[in-house]
């Protein structure tokens, strides 16, 4: 495939580099005690994002390739947008349209894994809740009907409480209606015993993602596998306890195992059918290695059980995690930055861990590793194992201050850093830890524009969604803490001093994260593939 570029007739003409800053979760919103972006002191933002060249973008919905325009974005879906310079259908489009067409429930994976389940006992785990992050339980449900219908008696929910891409705490809403199905499924299939097993809040338990916290995964692993968990009668019982007994929310609630006389309801076992019901990709790949590695490291498995494992898609395709997956994964080419090694530009990608593999995993069309490593630097931050809002500055200090050494080295055309803090202070609901974090976000984006107006250069701002940008919502004056992501759009702004009329800010209507790709390679001194979507900018003849 020719991944050439043809350059501008005129191309903008400087002497530094491209820096593209994506400040994950910085959305906007009307000004308000809420939103925390608003509520902090950042001028320096404030007029790169109010000035002649900047405007808004879409980052929700089918803007992103999500089903319908009340989907929020996430991160994974921005940041594949973001690189691919196209829309392609994900996740959850994916899942609905194969369980609507009946493809799902016919392929092999899907028919080995009801065998298994027929033969010994089915497992259904997953996120529960109908936020359409990671997961929606709808495609639970039409999987435990489907399964119940090709003869399964013998079927384990485990669920893990979402209360961050939901209301804090909504867990009792989702453990009700599933409780509802299940009472139908075995109210129709005579000798069907098809019942909650095992639970606990997503940040607790099983949901890790970039081998930040595997004791989180090893207590998930043994809560499902194995049983280990405080005992309830039920998952009702299991929350309204601990409701009472701290004012966490869903998503910090500890593990839970239902049980029966003592014996947990719903352990695996040798042969046993087991099937992740997450479509979103990061914190589903770790409890997959856990069930599928036969040379896994990480924590005693214990018994370890022979079971047979699948994901409702493949959340790594480099790394072929997990090896059996029920509907196929966008298959996304031709990225931007597949491009611009084509070209020889050198460039770098910088994060911390929470989202070092966004600007490089996601980044890259759901690809490991590098494109071209000659021309490609990675650096990736350790995170803190903590709760965000309690060092809500994060790494944000120390990814500006490595960029500035990349960036003074000389040694690169371009470069992308995720700035997490927005997103993930933001996703703990509190509002002033969150606006800590964007003061840092502004002290920072200070250093790095005085840097780029230094060297010559120019500085693209950006983010994949909103978060941050609405904290609360109030009725009847009553405040409860937003910790999912919001449907606001996302800014988009260029600074760049030795811009003399080279180009233009000309956003196309409905413009969406899709249209930065074109920018970038614009603002690079080339001409845009023909099959992206539009430039945000028209440059001079």
């Amino acid at each position: 495939m020719d991944l050439s570029l043809a350059p501008l007739s005129s191309p903008p003409e400087r002497s530094g580099p491209l820096l593209l800053v994506i400040a994950d979760g910085f959305g906007c919103a009307d000004a308000g005690p809420s939103n925390a972006i608003a509520e902090a002191d950042s001028p320096r933002i404030d007029e790169l994002v109010s000035g002649d060249y900047a405007t808004e973008l879409l980052a929700h919905g089918k803007a992103v390739g999500l089903p319908t325009d009340g989907d929020m974005g996430n991160s994974e879906v921005g940041h594949n947008a973001l690189g691919a310079g196209r829309i392609f259908a994900q996740g959850a489009k994916l899942v609905n349209k194969a369980i609507d067409d009946g493809s799902m429930f016919e392929g092999k994976a899907w028919n080995e894994v009801i065998e298994a389940g027929r033969s010994h006992r089915l497992h259904f785990l997953g996120l529960h809740s109908d936020g359409n992050v990671h997961s929606h339980t709808d495609h639970l449900y039409a999987m435990l009907r489907a399964a119940a219908e090709a003869g399964v008696t013998d079927c384990a929910v485990h669920i893990l409480l979402d209360g961050r891409d939901v209301a804090i705490r909504s867990a009792l809403t989702y453990i009700e209606a599933t409780e509802a199905v299940l009472t139908e499924i075995n109210s129709a299939n005579p000798g069907a015993n098809f019942r909650i097993a095992s639970g606990g809040g997503r940040m607790t338990i099983t949901m890790d993602r970039y081998n930040a916290d595997w004791p989180m995964v090893e207590r998930g692993y043994n809560a499902h596998t194995h049983g280990v968990g405080r005992q309830f009668a039920s998952a009702t019982e299991a929350v309204e306890t601990m409701y009472g007994e701290s004012d966490t929310g869903d998503q910090n609630l500890e593990a839970f195992v239902i049980a029966e006389g003592g014996e947990p309801v719903g352990t695996m076992s040798d042969g046993d059918g087991v099937v992740f019901f997450n479509f979103r990709g990061d914190r589903a790949i770790e409890i997959s290695q856990a069930y599928e590695d036969t040379d896994f490291a990480q924590f005693d498995r214990g018994s370890n059980p022979k079971v047979n494992y699948v994901g409702l898609l493949q959340y790594d395709g480099d790394a072929l995690v997990p090896k059996t997956y029920l509907v196929d994964p966008p298959s996304i080419d031709q990225t931007v930055s597949e491009y611009l090694c084509a070209e020889g530009l050198r460039s770098f990608a910088i994060s911390e861990t929470q989202k070092f593999g966004h600007v490089t995993y996601f980044w890259n069309g759901n690809r490991s590793g590098f494109i071209n490593e000659d021309l490609e630097t990675y650096v990736e931050i350790p995170s803190d194992n903590v709760e965000f809002n309690k060092t809500p500055a994060m790494k944000v200090r120390e990814i500006t201050e490595q960029t500035i050494e990349l960036l003074r080295s000389g040694d690169f055309d371009w470069g992308r850093l995720n700035f997490p803090s927005p997103d993930m202070v933001g996703h703990t609901g509190d509002l002033s830890a969150t606006i800590e974090a964007i003061r840092v976000l502004e002290d920072c984006m200070g250093q790095l524009l005085d840097v780029i107006e230094e060297l010559g250069g120019v500085l693209v701002f950006t983010a994949d969604h909103g978060n941050a940008d609405i904290m609360y919502t109030e009725k009847n004056g009553v405040k409860t803490p937003l910790t999912s992501h919001t449907l606001s759009p996302v800014p988009f702004a260029i600074f760049d001093p030795s811009n003399n009329g080279a180009y233009t800010l000309d956003a196309p209507e409905n413009a969406g994260l899709s249209n930065v790709a074109a920018t970038v390679v614009n603002l690079l001194g080339f001409e845009a593939p023909s099959n992206y979507d539009a430039s945000l900018i028209t440059v001079a003849a």
